[in-house]
């Protein structure tokens, strides 16, 4: 008989990272959670089905961890458009592309929540996406018998989100909210892991429940600058320098055929490491200090 007691779910980052395995979905939330994921590149993971965006998921197609790509925006701002890897790989025939937009997304994870086995949505209702993504079929409305999408559901074996701080329960609060699809993603995973920048008591989480944005998490891993290059709010601001270097090495992979940039930048920040810590010796202090907002 249980007691009562609650379980502490803070896990060290390589346990946590454990949970993925060759041939699972994964989804990852925006800001990206760039140390859970260079764990997976280091880990040498394969096959996964991958719901992500924008660098992030290109890295992970560069490293070879990902067979098919569920993703609304594949680009990479700052004048990237398609991120290189995924427009390689993608014209190559080598990763499968799940065509949608957020809608169909956010449908597609509501469905997955809910445990039905398609959610209607009019976007993408006369358009070629039914034609490129046959999963999405078009029905009649039965009320009004107005064309519609169904969305199949999409249900990730595991969510990876950032966030800034959690209690040692999982109760997590996001910095002026959560992310972008984070909530989505989290409420259809079967298991949620946050990395955060900071583990506080349950009383400090208590003194402002409002700000409680996910609520029993089943891992908490705590990784200060775990979302770096990109932002964490309220922490530090994207590393636009360190994002370039990856895009360029990249380009260079993918449009000149000249993988050697490309693999000494997965060598030095993700195979050659085994930890965040070394991560972030290798970015340097002088670099990290650089990047607190103001």
């Amino acid at each position: 008989m249980s007691d009562g007691a609650r379980s502490e779910r803070i896990l060290e980052e390589e346990v946590a990272a454990a949970w993925v395995r060759d041939g699972m979905t994964v989804a990852f939330g925006e800001p990206a959670p760039m140390a859970m994921i260079r764990h997976i590149v280091r880990r040498g993971v394969r096959d996964l089905t991958v719901v992500a965006a924008g660098l992030s998921l290109d890295l992970l197609i560069a490293a070879g961890c990902v067979r098919k790509v569920v993703s609304y925006y594949a680009g990479g701002g700052f004048g990237v458009p398609v991120a290189p890897s995924f427009r390689r790989a993608a014209e190559a025939g080598k990763v499968e592309i799940w065509e949608c937009e957020e809608g169909i997304l956010t449908a597609a994870l509501q469905a997955g929540a809910q445990g039905l086995p398609f959610l209607p949505w009019r976007g993408g209702v006369g358009t070629s996406l039914p034609e490129v993504n046959p999963d999405l079929r078009v029905i009649e409305d039965p009320f009004e018998g107005q064309p519609l999408l169904a969305v199949p559901p999409i249900r990730p074996d595991v969510a990876i989100v950032h966030a800034a701080v959690s209690d040692a329960y999982g109760n997590v609060q996001h910095h002026g909210g959560p992310g972008w699809l984070d909530l989505f993603l989290c409420r259809a995973a079967r298991k949620t892991i946050v990395q955060v920048e900071k583990v506080v008591s349950n009383e400090a989480v208590r003194a402002n429940p409002w700000a409680t944005t996910l609520a029993g998490a089943d891992a908490v891993v705590r990784l200060p600058y775990g979302a770096h290059p990109f932002y964490s709010r309220g922490y530090y601001v994207q590393d636009s320098a360190f994002l370039k270097r990856y895009v360029d090495a990249a380009r260079a992979a993918a449009q000149q055929d000249e993988p050697a940039a490309l693999e000494a930048f997965l060598d030095t920040y993700c195979h050659g490491t085994t930890c965040h810590g070394e991560y972030l010796e290798r970015v340097g202090v002088q670099t990290l200090l650089a990047l607190h907002e103001y």
